[in-house]
């Protein structure tokens, strides 16, 4: 899903839209963790993700307990918690990086105390992305989620969508009851927030049906900003609003997440493209039989190279009425991009997009102690590579 900018959620002054695709693609050798102050220890991350996940999973269960029967069974299916027979399970429920955007955030500018009042925050983000998940899920009729079938192909399109409707509705609940002081303005941001979701999510969607000449890479780049830059941005928000921080701390935060969305979000294109499927959970090149616009697909067919005009070819034809095989038609699509330059522009652009990432982290944050949390996160999401 995805976000437009809205009156509390404005591009701070001077932000610069990317360079246009040479036409070779450049030589990405780093990602957008080693523009920073210095690598971080991945184990770090990973504790941080694992602190943030026990301490809003009790606030994740109560929300998702207090739904009707049927809409509660396909949330906690959803989140891996029990089986379509309703049989206890203990799943995957995902990584958690945005709640623990949201906790990072508030302890590094107000400490444990506001990391503290700010779980009810982080479960709702929490709740929002899963709403987001589950409704792409059907509209991308995608089969497989975190290595286990989609809710919609257990229990039906109506079944998901309303569930994800309800862990909206939850969400927004969460906040609503919160007695913190900032909870008001945190409602309002998240419901801003998801608005913006859904104008990235049809965007998305409506570039399914153009032709790939029809799309520009700026297009492509607002909507992923959008679907996936947004969200991020208002988890590091909210932990900024929930630690008392003032209006230009708190822009300054959501800039901040929403760049280093952007670079998740190119990076997660690559893994769409070239991740292993026994660690992604999805079949090898799902982004390229589904034809969709990624963002390395598009930055490759802006090149004007010859594996563009190939690719552009390739893109014209459905998937499976080339005439090759399902396994030569996806090595035949993804090696077009890759020498087309797509590749090495999507990781070029995840580290510049670090690079402005840490800028603006270090403006809401100047002292690099404090926000080693939130570093480490930034790094986490950048460095995967399968």
């Amino acid at each position: 899903m995805g976000e437009f900018m809205t009156e509390t959620q404005q591009r701070p002054a001077g932000r610069r839209r990317p360079a246009a695709l040479p036409r070779e693609g450049p030589r990405a050798a780093r990602t957008g963790a080693e523009t920073g102050p210095g690598p971080l220890d991945g184990h770090e991350a990973t504790a941080i993700l694992e602190r943030s996940r026990a301490a809003v999973d009790p606030e994740l269960r109560a929300a998702l307990d207090s739904l009707p029967g049927s809409m509660r069974r396909v949330s906690l299916y959803h989140f891996g918690w029990e089986h379509a027979d309703g049989t206890p399970a203990a799943g995957n429920a995902g990584k958690a990086i945005r709640p623990a955007l949201v906790l990072a955030a508030a302890e590094a500018l107000g400490g444990r105390p506001a990391r503290a009042a700010a779980v009810r925050a982080a479960a709702a983000v929490e709740l929002v992305h899963n709403f987001t998940l589950l409704h792409d899920d059907v509209m991308d009729r995608d089969s497989t989620r975190r290595h286990r079938p989609t809710a919609w192909t257990v229990f039906g399109d109506a079944d998901a969508i309303l569930a994800g409707d309800a862990l909206q509705a939850l969400a927004l609940r969460l906040l609503a009851e919160d007695p913190h002081p900032a909870s008001a303005a945190a409602a309002a941001r998240l419901a801003a927030c998801v608005v913006e979701l859904c104008e990235g999510q049809h965007a998305d969607t409506a570039m399914e049906s153009c032709r790939p000449a029809e799309i520009s890479l700026a297009e492509v780049l607002a909507m992923a900003e959008a679907k996936t830059g947004a969200l991020l941005g208002c988890a590091c928000a909210l932990g900024a609003l929930y630690a008392g921080a003032a209006e230009e701390g708190v822009a300054a935060m959501d800039a901040f997440g929403r760049e280093a969305g952007l670079a998740f979000q190119l990076i997660d294109d690559v893994i769409g493209i070239w991740g292993d499927p026994r660690h992604t959970g999805k079949p090898a090149g799902a982004d390229l039989a589904a034809r969709k616009k990624s963002l390395p697909v598009v930055a490759a067919l802006a090149s004007g190279t010859p594996a563009a005009a190939e690719l552009a070819e390739l893109y014209e034809v459905p998937y499976g009425e080339g005439g090759l095989t399902p396994e030569e038609e996806t090595a035949r699509t993804a090696l077009a991009v890759e020498r087309a330059g797509g590749r090495d522009w999507a990781q070029a652009q995840a580290a510049d997009r670090m690079a402005r990432a840490m800028q603006e982290l270090a403006r809401a944050v100047p002292d690099p102690e404090e926000a080693g949390g939130l570093l480490a996160l930034a790094e986490f999401v950048t460095r995967r590579s399968t």
